[in-house]
């Protein structure tokens, strides 16, 4: 009995190391194998990076080469701790103060960050993704999102997509935040509805741009979901804030207890 015993033991143990051994090995092959169709892909195609310009050693890895990703502008290190927008040190210390907006109690959302600047790499990576249908860099943007914007993650609920119009949606085929935010690993909360067309805010000049958004936002019926929660809204840019300010609006209002936001990107002024 104790023989038959160890020799099923010694058959499963068997198994399980040819199982593992098969899959390292198949692993080895995958990498060896995609390396083959990249330095094939870079001889016969020739792709050049989107950000840069020089051929793509890896093209299978995106439409953007690693140095240009590596070289994505931080914010600076001192941002407004409600709304992220890049503020002066007080000297000495590392710290600021909120901003002036924030200070007097005007905004929604308890928190905002974002990747880095909207300038060089993430600037070109949003234009591809949004415009150029180059869905597959949402997964980078998103990983950025996470790497420099992650602690906003910690102890919310789930991820809300900022919106776009219907007659925008059908245009453009996708809604490139709802493309970011499921690459985030949280669950995602489609509870926004955007009921009100608007110009773009690109096109507008920053005094005009909450109010273009100003009742431009509901929350949907599935809101009822995630009261009481804490959400996160994600988008590609933030410039001013106001959109998310407005979504954030709605959703309080809908219940939630409270509402932060993520960008890839934000618009930083020159304080020279």
């Amino acid at each position: 009995m104790g023989e038959r015993r160890g020799r099923r033991e010694l058959s499963r143990t068997t198994v399980h190391g040819l199982a593992t051994g098969a899959g390292s090995d198949l692993a080895v092959l995958g990498r060896a194998l995609r390396d083959a169709a990249d330095a094939l892909l870079a001889v016969l195609l020739a792709p050049t990076c989107l950000a840069c310009g020089r051929p793509l050693d890896t093209p299978l890895a995106g439409p953007i080469c690693e140095p240009c990703w590596r070289a994505v502008v931080p914010l600076p290190p001192v941002v407004c701790d409600r709304c992220g927008d890049p503020l002066p040190a007080l000297a000495g210390t590392g710290a600021a103060e909120p901003c002036r907006v924030c200070a007097a109690g005007l905004r929604h959302l308890t928190h905002s960050r974002a990747a880095g600047v909207y300038d060089g790499t993430l600037r070109v990576a949003i234009h591809a993704l949004k415009y150029d249908d180059r869905r597959s860099l949402a997964r980078r943007l998103s990983a950025l999102m996470r790497q420099h914007a992650g602690e906003l993650l910690v102890g919310a609920d789930a991820v809300v997509p900022v919106p776009l119009h219907p007659a925008r949606h059908r245009a453009r085929g996708f809604n490139q935040a709802a493309d970011l935010a499921r690459h985030l690993g949280m669950p995602v909360a489609d509870v926004l509805r955007r009921v009100r067309a608007t110009a773009p805010q690109a096109e507008l000049p920053a005094a005009a741009r909450h109010a273009n958004v100003c009742g431009a936002f509901a929350a949907s019926k599935r809101m009822t979901t995630w009261r009481g929660t804490i959400l996160v809204l994600v988008d590609d840019v933030s410039t001013t804030g106001a959109t998310l300010d407005a979504c954030a609006g709605a959703l309080l209002d809908a219940g939630a207890s409270e509402v932060r936001a993520i960008t890839a990107a934000r618009a930083v002024k020159s304080r020279s």
